[in-house]
């Protein structure tokens, strides 16, 4: 199947080039290195199953997220990926690792992981995620330096001002029935 191929291929793929931990904006850079000690307690964002890694995964191997978040062109919700697409790499990579064994024993047990929501909506609030990607805002427009956290958190408030305040800036309409329907 051609897509195991490409997990495959990304679980050891490693990018070349000397490490910086220089804080950059944008993209990550090749050769970026995540820290390894990381003090989860003190990290922000909700405490997650698994410590999953956004600065490892997008940030140092450059995974784009879309690798992982493939809902996000077509679907008004990103999606949590599927357990198939981190098995796909960590049954080869990482084992030994207690979070990465935790979710291999999940997909072992045909368990899904129970991840904690980090980007609150208000329930009467539709965000249709995929027209703002086919548009081309980049991910961390909303969700920040995302290749730089070792735990991802709710970066922008995405309260209604912040909301009018982008589609202003962007002269896109801000009738109501664009988000309240």
């Amino acid at each position: 199947m051609a897509v195991g191929a490409v997990v495959v291929a990304a679980a050891v793929w490693v990018p070349s080039g000397t490490a910086s931990q220089e804080p950059q904006q944008g993209p990550a850079a090749a050769g970026y290195t995540a820290p390894v000690d990381v003090d989860t307690a003190g990290l922000p964002g909700p405490q997650q199953p698994v410590f999953f890694r956004h600065d490892i995964h997008a940030g140092q191997y450059q995974l784009d997220c879309q690798y992982c978040h493939v809902n996000v062109e077509v679907s008004p919700k990103p999606g949590i990926p599927p357990m198939s697409a981190c098995f796909g790499c960590h049954q080869i990579v990482g084992r030994g690792n207690p979070e990465i064994e935790k979710v291999v024993t999940a997909w072992n047990e045909s368990r899904p992981i129970e991840w904690e929501e980090v980007h609150y909506l208000a329930p009467f609030v539709h965000f249709p995620h995929h027209r703002h990607v086919v548009a081309g805002l980049e991910c961390a427009l909303c969700h920040g330096d995302v290749v730089r956290m070792p735990q991802v958190y709710q970066f922008a408030s995405l309260k209604m001002g912040w909301c009018l305040d982008c589609h202003e800036e962007r002269q896109v309409s801000t009738d109501c029935t664009m988000c309240h329907y």
